[in-house]
């Protein structure tokens, strides 16, 4: 396979599968570009392992494949330079779900968690739906650039912080966060005795050929011990309705306590997201590549055409395939509706904690990427007439 045998043009009609994203908007005239799932068939290897496994026709209680464990280990292996072993694995139905375990694994009810905002919303809710207290520390912007305030994050921590929720690479501002920035993280977590949960399901997706993702694990045995890192398969090979995550987790304490936490209230993982993992771990590279190729492409588009709309602005996009938007300069109360309104649906940034912002998905085909560009530029200029 070939990055000119993978075809990312053709417009797929979702509007009859069902599907959460383009639901939203069923019978209106707005190209949804919202929620973080992309527009393209899934790899032809994934496809083609589902359909082998639904010709066998059996679908019982299903334990977690061999393969898959080694398609993971080499995955992370090869990726990162990440020696995992098998134990250190656990299975999860949902990344979200594994975001609500880790809360309730860590600490008591009434402590502290703490996060970076602007941030993926279940960052937000998953806190409170465990019974813990949610710190926001805001993100700088500077030189055109978000970065992490450990200044900040350091003021924030008091007695009763126990987890710092960290998102790697980031959503929505696609930082793909440097060793030296990580290092900093580990050493204040070291310092002040935190545990930290680190969603990497963005991992697959860094776009700059010059950078590398880094799991935080991989610092030191020491700052390993101390963390809980989310993966899936899901945003990489867009196959989010199939349910298979996992954490990695070394110290055997902290895995305890996180197994404890999911109990019998969290589910088995489907088999068939079984099937598709193992075949986008052991089978997917080249069709990533492609994906990462085309990807780039769109990034460019979406930055050249923000670029030239008043009022809005963004900052280069290193990992996801999402842009973050800040709107605030129009003077617009709720860009979101205002977007909407113009035939484009985004998402609100005041569910991401930074109310003004809108977050752009840019996975989908081309010629609707310019379409829906068209119109958020047609809307901006009559907005400044």
């Amino acid at each position: 396979m070939s990055n000119t045998d993978v075809d990312f043009d053709t417009l797929i009609d979702r509007s009859d599968s069902s599907s959460e994203k383009w639901d939203r908007y069923r019978g209106q005239d707005i190209i949804p570009l919202w929620v973080a799932d992309m527009d393209f068939r899934s790899p032809p290897p994934v496809i083609a392992a589902l359909h082998e496994r639904i010709e066998h026709g059996v679908f019982g209680y299903t334990s977690t494949p061999g393969a898959l464990v080694t398609a993971v280990r080499e995955h992370l292996l090869r990726d990162f330079g990440w020696e995992v072993r098998e134990e250190w694995l656990v299975w999860l139905p949902g990344l979200v779900c594994g975001l609500n375990v880790l809360c309730k694994s860590v600490g008591e009810p009434g402590d502290e968690v703490i996060t970076f905002t602007p941030i993926y919303p279940p960052f937000l809710s998953a806190p409170p739906l465990t019974e813990r207290t949610t710190v926001k520390v805001p993100l700088l912007l500077k030189e055109g650039r978000w970065v992490m305030d450990v200044e900040a994050l350091e003021r924030a921590i008091t007695p009763r912080s126990r987890l710092l929720l960290l998102c790697n690479p980031h959503n929505p501002v696609g930082r793909a966060w440097s060793r030296e920035e990580l290092r900093q993280l580990a050493d204040l977590a070291e310092r002040h005795d935190l545990v930290i949960g680190s969603d990497d399901i963005h991992a697959g997706l860094i776009l700059d050929e010059e950078l590398r993702h880094i799991p935080l694990a991989t610092l030191s045995p020491e700052i390993a011990r101390r963390t809980i890192t989310l993966l899936a398969p899901s945003k990489t090979y867009n196959i989010p309705g199939l349910g298979c995550s996992f954490a990695v987790i070394s110290d055997p304490g902290l895995r305890k306590s996180f197994k404890k936490a999911a109990g019998r209230m969290v589910p088995h993982v489907n088999l068939l997201g079984f099937t598709a993992a193992e075949a986008a771990y052991s089978r997917g590279e080249e069709w990533r590549r492609a994906l990462l190729a085309y990807l780039r492409g769109n990034r460019e588009l979406v930055a050249e055409a923000i670029l030239g709309m008043p009022g809005l602005s963004t900052t280069h996009v290193e990992a996801t395939y999402l842009t973050w938007i800040d709107a605030r300069a129009t003077g617009l109360t709720d860009p979101a509706r205002f977007f909407e309104e113009a035939g484009v649906g985004l998402s609100d940034g005041a569910d991401f904690a930074a109310p003004g912002f809108v977050r752009l998905n840019f996975g989908c085909s081309r010629s609707l990427l310019q379409e829906a560009l068209r119109r958020m530029a047609t809307a901006v200029g009559k907005l400044n007439n």
